[in-house]
């Protein structure tokens, strides 16, 4: 019997399409029981359409909410998060 693990992937993007640029990223593996891994330099993907292609399943995007007016050009969190799971059999 395999045993499987889940590895999960956040992503924000600078837009709310899939094909928008990589901001800011975490990765969870829990294949390898440690916690978050620090990030890269570099992100692990350009866009969130590369991670779906290299196998990642999209869980879950954020929701679109409007921007109070006035608050349009300030500083807040990334807004358009989305996580990606995967699951990984040990060998």
């Amino acid at each position: 019997m395999s045993v499987v693990r889940q590895q999960v992937l956040y992503l924000w993007l600078d837009t709310s399409s899939l094909d928008g640029r990589v901001l800011g990223w975490a990765f969870h593996d829990g294949a390898s029981g440690r916690g978050p891994t620090p990030p890269a330099q570099e992100p692990p993907y350009a866009t969130g359409v590369s991670a779906l292609g290299d196998g990642w399943c999209l869980l879950q995007s954020s929701q679109l909410i409007p921007s109070h007016p006035g608050m349009e050009h300030t500083t807040s969190f990334l807004k358009h998060e989305f996580v990606f799971e995967r699951r990984v059999e040990l060998t």
